[in-house]
C-alpha cells in the first residue's frame, strides 16, 4: 500500500507540473540550467582521446576553479594526471573562500609552494576508493603521509570535518568526491 501511495503521489506531481500554458520568457530557465551546470561535475568522461583525468574533469568543474588555480601553483597537475589510480577529495570554491582572509592568497604564493603542495596531498589517497568502500571509523593514509578519518551517519559521508556533497565521480585515474571544506593536515607534516 505504502508503493501504491509513493507512486500515486509522483504521478500526481508528475501530471501536476505538466500545463499547456507556454512559459514566455525563457531566461529564467536558462538562468537555473546555467546554475545547475555549475554546481555539478562533467561526468562525460569520455573525450575524442579517451577518457578524462581527475585534472581534466576537475577543470571543466566551474566549482572546482580555486582547486586547480592551487594544483598548478603547487605544481601538482602533472602528478594527478598521471597513471594513479588516485582518490582526491577535491574542496569547492566556497570551501577555498572560507579559509580565513588572506590564508588563499598566501598559499598561492611561489614561496609557500611546499605549504600548499602538502595541503593538497592531504586531499589524495592512492588507490580507487569508492564511496562503497567506506566504512564508519576507517583511515586513509594520504600522499601526504597523515591519516583521514572517516565517519558515516546514514547516507551522509564526512572526511574529518568535511562532507562529501558529490561522491564517486569517476576518472581515468581515479575518482573524485567533492567536499565542502579544505582540510588541514595535522601539525608537524
Amino acid at each position: 500500500m505504502k508503493k501504491l501511495s509513493v507512486f500515486f503521489f509522483s504521478a500526481l506531481l508528475l501530471f501536476g507540473c505538466n500545463t499547456n500554458e507556454q512559459a514566455t520568457d525563457t531566461s529564467e530557465i536558462e538562468d537555473t540550467e546555467m546554475m545547475a551546470a555549475d554546481d555539478t561535475m562533467n561526468t562525460d568522461d569520455t573525450t575524442m582521446d579517451g577518457p578524462k583525468d581527475i585534472v581534466a574533469l576537475a577543470s571543466e568543474t566551474p566549482s572546482l576553479s580555486t582547486l586547480v588555480q592551487a594544483l598548478q601553483a603547487a605544481d601538482l597537475v602533472g602528478a594527478l594526471q598521471g597513471a594513479g589510480p588516485y582518490t582526491v577529495f577535491a574542496p569547492t570554491n566556497e570551501a577555498f573562500a572560507a579559509l580565513p582572509a588572506g590564508t588563499l592568497d598566501n598559499l598561492l604564493k611561489p614561496e609557500n609552494k611546499q605549504q600548499l603542495a602538502d595541503i593538497l596531498k592531504y586531499h589524495v589517497v592512492e588507490g580507487n576508493v569508492k564511496s562503497t568502500d567506506l566504512s564508519n571509523g576507517m583511515s586513509a593514509k594520504t600522499l601526504n603521509g597523515a591519516d583521514l578519518k572517516v565517519m558515516l551517519d546514514g547516507s551522509s559521508v564526512k572526511i574529518n570535518d568535511a562532507n562529501v556533497t558529490m561522491p564517486d565521480v569517476e576518472a581515468s585515474n581515479g575518482v573524485v568526491h567533492v567536499i565542502d571544506k579544505v582540510m588541514m593536515p595535522p601539525s608537524g607534516r
